[in-house]
């Protein structure tokens, strides 16, 4: 186990601020790129989804719950899936109390391509209270490219090409479940919707606490997994 050098107190003080410095360098960056994001353009959503909910069927409008703004977090979980992705299943396992989000109007939900009836026993098994939605049968997780099957539409994820992907070293992908997380944010102006944002790979990092709770540690994430930096640094 890799662990840090043992120094004196001023040492350490002086190496503090020295990463202090950085840290507010990437402060600078972040509130830079969060405000990019917030002033990229929207594309307006021209076709009718039909979601499988507790309650029935409902649109990418309905899912909305009257709010401003919907945050989608695409689950892993293709229909007839024996297994549940790991990755999916942390950051899941990360997710708070809602409360919040719908106070500045803003509703959060994940969607996945298995049918109802197999989401509904996860969720209730691992406790999670968040809205979970079923996409079956639609076109939504294939535009927005967390479904890769070319039969049925060109593939592409985390705004690369099949080619690109394979370039990149990222061959894997192509041949792995077909189905891969991500998440899209959407916006709402009366019934009309639109798509402003979406992310993929090591981009949902930021909505995984415990990633970020341990990048404060010496030891780090303590592993080598999907989300890990050294094998997802290409992504």
């Amino acid at each position: 186990m890799n662990s840090p050098k043992v120094v004196s107190r001023e040492e350490f003080t002086v190496a503090r601020k020295k990463l202090l410095e950085s840290e507010k360098e990437l402060s600078h960056v972040r509130d830079r790129v969060n405000a990019e994001r917030r002033a990229l353009p929207m594309v307006e959503i021209d076709k009718d989804y039909v979601f499988d909910g507790p309650d029935g069927p409902l649109s990418l409008l309905g899912l909305f719950e009257g709010r401003k703004q919907l945050i989608v977090y695409h689950f892993m979980m293709p229909p007839g899936s024996d297994h549940l992705c790991p990755g999916c299943t942390m950051l899941s396992d990360n997710v708070g109390h809602l409360a919040h989000l719908h106070d500045r109007d803003t509703t959060f939900v994940a969607v996945a391509r298995a049918p109802l009836a197999e989401i509904t026993p996860v969720k209730e098994r691992m406790g999670w209270v968040f809205p979970w939605y079923s996409s079956e049968g639609s076109d939504f997780n294939y535009d927005f490219h967390v479904s890769l099957d070319a039969d049925v539409a060109p593939i592409e994820y985390n705004y690369r090409t099949a080619e690109e992907l394979e370039a990149a070293g990222l061959d894997w992908m192509l041949t792995g479940p077909g189905d891969w997380h991500g998440l899209s944010v959407f916006l709402r102006r009366g019934k009309r919707v639109y798509h402003t944002y979406s992310t993929y790979a090591r981009g949902t990092d930021l909505l995984n606490g415990t990633f970020n709770y341990l990048d404060l540690t010496p030891l780090g994430r303590q592993g080598d997994g999907f989300y890990s930096p050294s094998r997802t640094g290409k992504e």
